[in-house]
């Protein structure tokens, strides 16, 4: 507020200023959901590293596509994931009670069974609580316990146990507990993984994952499972299903990707990209009519409303197993390419198509099958994004196509970098116009609209990520009183109109060769 002016002389006055800067959201944060041995179970974990997916999830397991999809988006250029962790009903949650205080493990599975614990009384109504692995090595340890901070304590902070009840509905931590009066240790037992849940990848599979993967939004226990865990993360970009090749759950995924505004699941006012795997047993004999999932009898293709949000790669890829040692192993190719989509972003940004010669992939030996141009030729045109293999560079990514990237569709969003780069835009301009909310709706709020969605835009022309050489023929921002009529600001809306000129992939060169005439 401008200061009392009661002296003569020079007054200061800091005036709020226009602009609010408009930053890029991230554009590679993957999202992985698949049955693993450890981890858990209400919530999406962010992992920044294979470490961190080893020691939440316990690393790499042989019945599942989990923890190798996760090492190879890392190994490939990968910086960020959420990890779904998915269980059938049969899974035990392994507990233990320890002079009157009983504790359970920290998320259901085997992986608990022998970790002990220790709890001492230190003092007067104070004790101590250690977690020990099953050879006695101390894990963790709480000193100075009380029965009013123990419970929060341990609950927030033990990476191994809880006082929660998975049994209860909903799942709750006792109100109280008693301090223990006298040394004693506990053996965690009755831990139970449970079924193997594995998807339908044209040889797996008995529905019963894609059940696990809870689509309709179910609850349990009064609380989301499954994929819809992901609904709590403020941001993911990709979604991988490592395996998942049935038709009917790839179209229900498309539509989690698409936000609700535009006829999809997604919760969110901007949507995601699904990398969708082919079945193991898809052939290019049998792609020949487009992309298809584990029915491969009926030939119907993925297409769908919201296949834009989604693109089909294949065939699977060859790569070492540490688990077997290092034989080779067939892998679904999504943590691959979505590795490949994270270093494209890095290195060149969005607007890249994550294919070609840099789009090489690392950790691999070889492809279930070596296609020749003529093959890829015809499922090309197709929308289906074919992984080659070449002399010279090696295993690289060779399409950037949509499932609705077929010839036939004419689609706006035929292939991956525009639908990825409008995505971008949706979700950066989203974040950054929150300001707007409740700001006087006149032809000041426009103009400082029109000045802080523009220096956005003009970063990203600056940097290429559009077509043209001028910034009226790359993009436009348009809020005035053309599309804010009388009517708009009685309703409180103000509309916002944000045009850009995508990149397009040089998918075909020609080279044209002619013979000059002599003289």
């Amino acid at each position: 507020m401008p200061p009392q002016l009661t002296y003569p002389g020079v007054y200061i006055e800091e005036l709020p200023s226009a602009v609010h800067t408009i930053t890029g959201v991230a554009t590679s944060i993957a999202a992985f959901v698949g049955w693993a041995q450890k981890g858990s179970v209400s919530k999406a974990v962010l992992v920044q590293s294979w470490m961190d997916f080893a020691r939440e999830f316990g690393g790499l397991d042989p019945r599942s596509y989990l923890g190798y999809a996760v090492n190879q988006f890392f190994a490939n250029g990968g910086q960020q994931a959420y990890v779904v962790r998915v269980v059938w009903t049969d899974k035990h949650t392994a507990s233990t009670t320890v002079e009157g205080l009983t504790l359970f493990a920290r998320n259901p599975g085997q992986w608990a069974s022998g970790y002990q614990v220790v709890v001492n009384p230190t003092g007067s109504g104070v004790f101590s609580l250690q977690v020990q692995d099953p050879t006695g090595k101390p894990l963790e340890t709480f000193l100075n316990l009380t029965a009013t901070s123990a419970i929060a304590v341990i609950d927030n902070d033990s990476q191994y146990v809880t006082f929660v009840d998975p049994t209860q509905t909903p799942p709750a931590a006792p109100a109280s507990i008693t301090v223990p009066g006298a040394p004693g240790t506990g053996t965690l037992k009755g831990g139970k993984d449970g079924t193997v849940l594995n998807p339908k990848d044209g040889i797996n599979g008995n529905g019963d994952f894609e059940t696990a993967l809870n689509l309709g939004g179910a609850l349990t226990n009064g609380a989301l499972y499954g994929i819809r865990l992901l609904d709590q993360v403020p941001i993911f970009n990709l979604l991988c299903v490592p395996g998942e090749a049935d038709e009917a759950t790839i179209s229900n995924l498309e539509n989690y990707c698409t936000p609700t505004s535009a006829g999809g699941q997604n919760p969110r006012a901007f949507g995601s990209f699904y990398i969708v795997d082919c079945p193991q047993t898809a052939t290019f004999t049998n792609l020949q009519n487009g992309p298809v999932g584990v029915d491969l009898s009926g030939l119907k293709g993925l297409s769908g409303t919201n296949n834009d949000h989604a693109a089909y790669y294949f065939p699977w890829i060859q790569a070492p197993d540490p688990l077997a040692n290092n034989r080779p192993r067939l892998f679904p190719p999504s943590g691959f390419v979505a590795g490949v989509y994270a270093a494209t972003d890095a290195n060149r940004g969005v607007w890249k198509a994550p294919a070609g010669i840099d789009a090489s992939l690392s950790g691999v030996t070889g492809l279930q099958y070596v296609l020749t141009d003529l093959e890829n030729g015809t499922l090309n045109p197709q929308g289906i994004n074919c992984l080659r293999q070449f002399k010279v560079f090696g295993n690289v990514v060779w399409g950037a196509r949509t499932l609705q990237g077929a010839d036939q569709f004419g689609s706006q969003w035929k292939y991956v970098p525009i639908r990825r780069m409008a995505l971008f835009l949706e979700a950066s301009l989203y974040n950054g116009t929150q300001w707007v909310v409740f700001e006087p709706n006149d032809e000041t709020l426009w103009g400082q609209i029109r000045l802080n969605v523009g220096a956005f835009m003009q970063g990203l022309f600056l940097q290429g990520a559009f077509q043209g050489t001028t910034p009226q023929q790359a993009y436009f921002v348009k809020c005035d009183a053309e599309n804010n009529p009388q009517a708009s600001i009685d309703q409180g809306v103000v509309n916002i109109l944000v045009g850009f000129a995508p990149l397009y992939p040089a998918e075909f060169v020609v080279i044209q060769i002619q013979q000059m005439a002599g003289q």
